[in-house]
């Protein structure tokens, strides 16, 4: 191998798989990363089995080759180097991987790239595109509400329903439920339900920029794995086996009391109210009250913990309805008031014991659910 490319790109592509390489593994290979020329052009390879970053970058290849070499040494060499050109060479014999910039030289010993796990390839299967913008904010929308414990794995992933032109995504964990549907620019041939790690939504995210107009998105055939391509990169990862519970009878379908209010006011009350609710296991109590002809309605947002004190904080509100306490994890609140972009949000309940619902005002596209907690009023 002998190639040359920008310190900037080459910085850039390390960042950007860095993102899969293996923190915690019995598998010391995944914590390398595969250099391997393309095409006169350079691939870089990490993974930490549940999922792939595959990123090409511009590169003058003089001899194609392939190594292995650390992921940390290599990035945080190449990101103190200046804006200049690296020439790279490797030693066949010796598994030696050479880079020289300006005035400085560094030789990393490297792993023969026979050793590193085998990439999948999705080459058929199940295919479709969706709009970089759509799909970043339903990702952004649904993903907090997955569960980060193990106890079931179905619910540390995402449910994507592909059906025709649309893609529904949902996440629960027991306490919240989140359901975001958009549309697919492709239709997909046959419906479809996965559920995707939401680790690897979250790197998605991340990955995709604004400049990007469409991800491809293709699930092959048994079902086991998708890929999301986009630009220079690729993401493959595997998916959650399992079944997805039921989750359209857990959303009320009816209400008792509804408050709408402004997102901004009432995610500024909630963080207040949390301060509070640190030591009171989080419990945020709400209280909508109807207003009269001349004062408008209101949502009362309070928290008290018995060792520091208490708080209480008022907006105005629409309230339609008889008037309704409920108390909620003051975090969950906080979680999906901060991803909403609409500037109003109705809050719906029909009792202190039942699911509350949140939804953003003018659109029809998203619903949350969340379940509340039970307090002495």
């Amino acid at each position: 191998m002998k190639l040359s490319c920008l310190q900037e790109n080459l910085n850039k592509a390390l960042g950007i798989v860095g993102r899969a390489v293996a923190t915690r593994t019995t598998l010391p290979i995944t914590n390398n990363i595969l250099l391997t020329t393309d095409q006169s052009r350079l691939k870089l390879v990490a993974t930490n089995l549940e999922m792939a970053i595959s990123y090409w970058t511009g590169a003058k290849v003089e001899e194609e080759g392939e190594i292995t070499v650390p992921a940390r040494l290599l990035t945080e060499f190449v990101g103190s180097l200046p804006n200049d050109r690296i020439d790279i060479s490797l030693s066949p014999k010796t598994k030696t991987l050479e880079l020289k910039c300006a005035r400085f030289e560094a030789r990393i010993s490297g792993v023969d790239a026979k050793d590193f796990p085998p990439i999948p390839t999705i080459d058929e299967g199940i295919t479709t595109k969706v709009e970089v913008a759509e799909l970043k904010q339903g990702i952004s929308q649904v993903v907090f509400a997955a569960a980060s414990e193990e106890s079931r794995p179905v619910l540390t992933g995402v449910d994507a329903q592909f059906t025709n032109d649309s893609l529904t995504l949902v996440a629960a964990d027991g306490f919240r439920l989140a359901v975001y549907k958009l549309p697919v620019n492709t239709p997909v041939d046959q419906e479809v339900e996965i559920i995707i790690p939401a680790r690897t939504l979250n790197e998605l995210n991340r990955l995709v920029s604004d400049g990007e107009e469409v991800v491809d998105i293709t699930i092959n055939p048994g079902k086991s794995q998708v890929l999301f391509s986009f630009k220079d990169t690729e993401l493959v990862s595997q998916l959650i086996q399992g079944a997805f519970p039921q989750y359209s009878q857990l959303i009320p379908q009816s209400y008792n009391t509804q408050a709408v209010v402004d997102v901004s006011e009432f995610l500024r009350a909630a963080r207040t109210a949390s301060i509070f609710a640190r030591d009171g296991s989080g419990i945020v109590r709400l209280v909508m009250a109807a207003g009269s002809e001349l004062t408008p309605g209101k949502l009362t947002i309070s928290a008290r913990s018995e060792e520091i004190g208490d708080d209480v904080g008022e907006i105005d509100a629409v309230v339609d309805g008889e008037e309704a306490k409920i108390a909620f994890n003051g975090r969950y609140i906080i979680d999906v008031l901060g991803v909403l972009h609409e500037s109003r949000v109705a809050l719906e309940t029909t009792n202190p014991s039942s699911p509350a619902v949140i939804r953003p005002m003018g659109v029809d596209n998203y619903i949350h659910v969340v379940m509340p907690m039970f307090v002495q009023w």
